[in-house]
């Protein structure tokens, strides 16, 4: 059994003793700590705190402990059921609330389950705040309401409708030009709660073709739930066979999107972003955010538009801090994950399905011809195991020093620069490893430059 807990929030399989998997008692204790930490921290009065969830098996279980907890600490809650994270984090803010928890553990396995946190603006919390609420929870610091104070429960199904008129109204999404592109989609949901939102958005922007796999809500995955090449061997078939225009596949939480081109092979996760970009910057110049670990193509492609790029730390709270530093209209992560200011601060695969499907209308060209006109780099991900008495941080400053001659940036590990390709070495903060990404023009370069970024790592150690 395992339980992890970071300034993120906390994530486990569900069962076992408590303090190993992710037991009741943890999930009590955390979530009294984070609302102990919001009452005290927030900017709004209002003791309110909005609860949404995926369709895993454990989700109903856990959600009725978070909210009764909440309710036990004072708080109203604004339970919106079935959800995405996207759409939860909109609602906190459309709803006035001083926080919010969605109850999810993303692409990990169904034995998994996690309480992700979200501050009054519906983003999640920053460094100090996590650990504020860790600290909490861990000495057991806060307080239960007298039974005069306790809170209630309020139920609101309209938020998933509300997101998508949202979107739908965005000025960036043409769903005339849609609606006479006549697309037929294809959607793998993954059995969560991307079955009830994908289609229905899809409806609304006016696509009358959808062709839906794993789009039933009941928490039992089809596949592994990570959106990767190797999970979506079902829709790539469907779509090799010609069946569909574009096909569209999300986590379970729905906040990451995969894209699989009409002759059924991957548009790419870190593609995702770099196409909406392209389309954004088109209509609205400005500057991008992607992390460090991403493809250098959102900075090729923000730079042939004139406008300016900057990388952030791995993490999603990490590039919205710097979208905010920067004005950039758009930005996002390499997994499939969109950031769109003019709607909210968060990935949100709902805004990226529109976007895309506006660029693929306007364009009149297939996906696989969109994505030849972009730049063609491939990414690979490889770590190194170490010896736990090995000094982590004293090695990666050997290969700062090592590379000195080189573009380096150290704010989250090292990544080196080269001319036509790049390397991103961070360490675990779990396990003794290593993690190495690189990118080059294929996928042989890449795994090359990895060995040879092991070649010196294991110099360095000798």
């Amino acid at each position: 059994m395992s339980l992890i807990k970071s300034i993120s929030g906390i994530r486990g399989t569900i069962g076992g003793l408590a303090g190993d998997g992710l037991s009741g008692i943890d999930i009590v204790k955390f979530t009294a700590a984070y609302a102990s930490f919001i009452g005290e921290s927030s900017d709004t009065k209002k003791r309110r705190i909005v609860v949404g969830r995926d369709a895993r098996l454990s989700g109903e279980m856990v959600d009725k402990l978070v909210c009764g907890t909440l309710m036990s600490m004072g708080f109203d809650v604004v339970n919106i059921g079935l959800a995405s994270t996207p759409t939860t984090e909109i609602a906190v803010v459309s709803e006035e609330a001083a926080g919010g928890i969605i109850i999810t553990a993303s692409h990990n396995p169904l034995q998994w389950n996690a309480l992700k946190l979200l501050n009054s603006s519906g983003e999640f919390l920053n460094d100090a705040e996590g650990k504020e609420v860790l600290r909490r929870a861990e000495e057991q610091d806060f307080r239960f309401a007298e039974v005069t104070d306790l809170g209630k429960e309020y139920v609101n199904g309209t938020l998933t409708q509300r997101h998508i008129d949202m979107v739908k109204a965005l000025p960036l999404v043409d769903c005339d030009a849609i609606a006479k592109a006549d697309f037929t989609v294809a959607v793998d949901a993954v059995n969560s709660v991307g079955g009830i939102v994908i289609p229905e958005l899809l409806r609304s922007l006016g696509v009358k073709n959808i062709i839906e796999l794993n789009c039933e809500a009941n928490g039992k995955f089809a596949h592994t739930p990570e959106p990767i090449p190797e999970n979506l061997g079902q829709i790539s078939d469907l779509m090799r066979n010609g069946k569909a225009d574009v096909g569209f596949v999300v986590d379970p939480d729905v906040d990451r999107l995969a894209i699989v081109m009409e002759n059924g092979e991957m548009f790419v996760e870190e593609y995702t972003l770099v196409a909406v970009a392209d389309y954004v910057l088109s209509n609205t110049p400005g500057s991008t955010v992607s992390n460090l670990s991403s493809s250098r193509a959102l900075k090729d492609v923000t730079e042939s538009h004139g406008c300016n790029y900057s990388a952030a730390a791995v993490g999603e709270v990490n590039v919205v801090t710097e979208m905010k530093r920067t004005g950039a209209v758009i930005g996002g992560e390499g997994n499939g994950g969109v950031i769109y200011p003019e709607l909210h601060y968060g990935r949100d695969a709902l805004v990226g399905v529109a976007l895309f499907l506006t660029l693929l209308a306007k364009s009149g060209k297939t996906v696989s011809e969109l994505k030849a006109g972009y730049p063609q780099y491939c990414i690979a991900k490889n770590k190194m195991q170490l010896t736990p008495e090995i000094n982590v941080d004293a090695l990666l400053d050997a290969l700062k020093e090592k590379y000195s001659s080189e573009k380096v940036t150290d704010i989250d590990g090292v990544k080196i620069d080269f001319a036509d390709s790049w390397v991103h070495l961070r360490k675990s903060n779990t396990e003794p490893i290593i993690r190495i990404y690189s990118e080059a023009s294929t996928a042989e370069k890449a795994e090359g430059l990895a060995e040879d970024v092991k070649a010196v790592i294991r110099e360095c150690l000798a």
